[in-house]
């Protein structure tokens, strides 16, 4: 058949990557924090015109990222009602009740250290039953300020379950948990950077090697097992092979997080101050094609204005 005719290649080209697919990743500071960082950032105060602008363009969700001015070895704060993670979700809330908010779960931006877990006794190694509680405690806190879809990002074993019966114990049976099934990456840094994230031992001791895809696999249906609802898989690109055996593997959603060194490396600044996507949506297309149910970047925003000037 032939198909070099534009006319014919346009009726024949399939559905294309819709503002819809996309969530919007929002890295949130406070108020009076001006000091420049790698990846753009919303205050409090911003979020709710960062949200009317997205509903314009017909992006219908968010993932929201924040940590704590205070930072202590316990994460004391991460479960904070007045932290600045539940601001920003009320804020969404507030602007928009009907956008889709996930969050991310983890104390990385919460401890003094960086790390992804509460220090054992003297700071040395993990302590687990620490670590698991206050991932719960503050999977709850986001429920309580309206989150729904919460994302345990530590990949801590056994705190997928533990954020499953926290919620349902606190009376939050509707809120769906997405946990991150991360391979190591040095695509982090920018957002690393821009979060005070970077940890103090210089690795996550749970993220997956990228040569183990087998025990990635393995990790993503423990963690439907535990209680996930979807999983989300990082960096994007470097997830495609897991994308695709975990779609023939089990029917939940399977979110790919294009992360700040992709969004950094595949755009480039536009004149009127956004960012090309042009490339960005060539992979989120690929990504979609190989059974992302919706694909959570930096870029959302910039795509999706430019789908409705298209």
């Amino acid at each position: 058949m032939p198909t070099h005719r534009l006319p014919v290649r346009r009726f024949l080209e399939g559905p294309g990557l819709a503002p819809a697919d996309l969530t919007m990743v929002l890295l949130v500071r406070e108020d009076d924090e001006t000091d420049p960082r790698p990846m753009p950032t919303v205050t409090v105060g911003q979020i709710p015109q960062a949200v009317r602008d997205l509903t314009d363009c017909g992006v219908r969700s968010v993932k929201v990222f924040a940590g704590s001015r205070v930072r202590d070895a316990r994460a004391s704060q991460a479960a904070s009602p007045t932290g600045l993670m539940m601001r920003a979700i009320r804020a969404v809330k507030d602007t928009a009740p009907e956008m889709a908010v996930m969050t991310e779960t983890c104390v990385c931006s919460h401890t003094d250290s960086g790390e992804c877990f509460i220090a054992g006794t003297q700071g040395r190694g993990m302590d687990l039953v620490s670590t698991i509680e206050a991932l719960a405690e503050q999977a709850v806190a986001q429920a309580q300020a309206g989150a729904d879809i919460v994302g345990p990002a530590a990949m801590v074993p056994g705190s997928v379950r533990a954020v499953r019966t926290a919620l349902d114990g606190a009376g939050h049976e509707d809120v769906s948990i997405m946990p991150h099934l991360i391979f190591d990456s040095a695509l982090y840094e920018g957002y690393r950077a821009t979060m005070g994230a970077a940890p103090a031992s210089g690795s996550r001791a749970f993220q997956i090697i990228p040569r183990q895809a087998e025990q990635a696999i393995r990790t993503g249906l423990d963690y439907i097992g535990e209680g996930a609802d979807m999983l989300l898989l990082e960096p994007a690109l470097f997830a495609v092979d897991l994308l695709v055996r975990l779609k023939a593997a089990t029917p939940v959603p399977l979110v790919p997080f294009s992360v700040s060194g992709e969004y950094l490396r595949l755009t480039s600044p536009a004149e009127d101050g956004t960012r090309d996507g042009r490339l960005l949506a060539e992979a989120f297309t690929m990504l979609k094609r190989a059974g992302a149910e919706r694909i959570i970047t930096y870029g959302a925003i910039d795509l999706a204005r430019a789908a409705t000037r298209g």
